[in-house]
C-alpha cells in the first residue's frame, strides 16, 4: 500500500475539496487511483476507469447509473450542487459515496491533479492488463 501522501481515499478527496460526505460515509476510506471531471456521461463511459471518482455538476439519477455501470467508488458534486432524494437513495443502495464540494469543476479537478491523483487515462491501476 502507498504511503499516506500518495494514497487517495474518498475522505481525503472530500477534505481536499472542502467537501461534505452525504452518502455512505462508511465507505469514505475506500481508496481511488484516478479521477474524471465531466458533465457528459457519454464521455464518462468512454474514458473513465472502474474504481475512479467522478467529479460533475450534474445531479440527476443518470449520473448514479453511469457510476454503477463503471463500478466507480464515488461521485463529487461540484458548485454546491445537491442531488435529489431519489438520486441519493439510488447511490445509497449501490454503495456509492457522494460528496458535495463548493468549488467549480475546473478548480476541483485542479486541486486533485496538483496533489498527485491521476486522471483516468494517465496511470495504470491494480488489475490493469497491458499488452
Amino acid at each position: 500500500m502507498a504511503d499516506c501522501c500518495n494514497t487517495f481515499t474518498l475522505r481525503r478527496i472530500s477534505d481536499m475539496l472542502d467537501g461534505q460526505i452525504i452518502c455512505r460515509p462508511d465507505r469514505a476510506d475506500d481508496e481511488v487511483f484516478s479521477a474524471c471531471g465531466c458533465d457528459l456521461m457519454s464521455d464518462v463511459l468512454a474514458f473513465t476507469r472502474a474504481g475512479s471518482v467522478l467529479l460533475t455538476g450534474l445531479t440527476n439519477p443518470q449520473v448514479v447509473r453511469t457510476a454503477e455501470m463503471l463500478d466507480l467508488k464515488g461521485i463529487v458534486f461540484v458548485r454546491d450542487k445537491r442531488p435529489d432524494e431519489h438520486t441519493m437513495r439510488m447511490a445509497e443502495a449501490l454503495g456509492l459515496v457522494l460528496i458535495l464540494s463548493p468549488h467549480p469543476l475546473y478548480e476541483s479537478c485542479g486541486r486533485l491533479y496538483k496533489a498527485g491523483l491521476a486522471g483516468c487515462r494517465e496511470q495504470s491501476q491494480p488489475g490493469d492488463v497491458h499488452a
